[in-house]
């Protein structure tokens, strides 16, 4: 309310072409922009291999995408935007949300959402530490994280599901929505991801939600072959394909051309990440950090 929620200021100032969007699309599903991104994955796998001979540091594809979205975020603040009630706010933080299997040999224990904060500073060191401790924190079919334990409490009385997130819906329209359920709920993140990899499936462009404030949504699928010509000559080499769905309003088709520009930089060199980036672009003033994993539970 005012301008003002607890997970963002209201952005003025917005051209008008760009301003107008959300009167013409005030739906996400309306303004969902779909694309395809393939990563060379040779280039993916030799800096994996490297990082774990020379330094024995283990990391995944997938906290490569994510560290790749972060240091993009860090230099193009303005993708960080949401739209709400048609209007712009700048987020106050730089967020992603996956799904968790609570058993990865077992696919009918369960799943639950991880919800995971970043710091635009963040190595893919500093990525992947928080994604770990996120998972080590909520895998196994006992765990119970706070979105667990609250569609457990809605579904014990019938319609009491539909009553709450139709009064959140309200509320969030106006600002006032309680603040400890955008800290938690998935929903209210600026990037979605769903690895469709770690279950054999290929990549999807999957929508995005009218729940919340999502704007992006990466679906990183089984690798793919692909011919491709190099020096002249005709090889198959393999790439991780990476659905894409996007909220074209948020900002102007420039800005979201310069933020995949610069991903697709990161995720072609991943070194580059390997360091916090030399500046760091916050949007509206708005400025906010995380604290780092402690080093205690990066060895747990």
């Amino acid at each position: 309310m005012f301008g003002r929620r607890p997970d963002g200021r209201r952005v003025k100032g917005i051209d008008p072409v760009v301003q107008i969007t959300p009167y013409l699309m005030p739906m996400r599903c309306d303004a969902q922009v779909m694309l395809k991104h393939d990563v060379d994955l040779e280039k993916l796998q030799a800096f994996i291999r490297r990082e774990r001979k020379v330094k024995n540091e283990v990391i995944s594809y997938m906290q490569i995408v994510i560290a790749a979205y972060v240091r993009a975020v860090s230099q193009n603040p303005g993708i960080n935007r949401f739209i709400m009630n048609k209007q712009y706010f700048a987020r106050n933080n730089c967020s992603v949300a996956f799904t968790l299997l609570k058993d990865p040999s077992d696919i009918d224990a369960g799943e639950t959402v991880v919800k995971i904060k970043f710091d635009l500073t963040d190595t893919i060191y500093d990525v992947r530490d928080r994604v770990d401790k996120a998972i080590e924190e909520n895998r196994g079919v006992g765990q119970k994280n706070f979105v667990d334990k609250l569609l457990a409490v809605l579904f014990k009385v019938p319609g009491l599901a539909t009553c709450i997130v139709n009064l959140v819906r309200v509320l969030d329209r106006y600002g006032i929505a309680p603040g400890i359920l955008m800290e938690e709920l998935p929903f209210y993140v600026g990037m979605y991801i769903t690895n469709m990899a770690s279950i054999g499936l290929h990549e999807v462009n999957h929508h995005i939600y009218n729940f919340g404030d999502v704007s992006l949504f990466f679906g990183v699928g089984m690798p793919e072959r692909i011919a491709v010509v190099e020096n002249g000559e005709t090889r198959m080499k393999r790439f991780l394909p990476i659905g894409i769905t996007a909220d074209e309003r948020v900002c102007a088709g420039s800005h979201y051309a310069r933020f995949f520009n610069d991903m697709r930089h990161y995720l072609e060199d991943p070194e580059a990440l390997l360091v916090p980036p030399e500046t760091i672009h916050f949007d509206n003033g708005l400025e906010y950090h995380e604290p780092k994993v402690e080093k205690k539970a990066q060895d747990a």
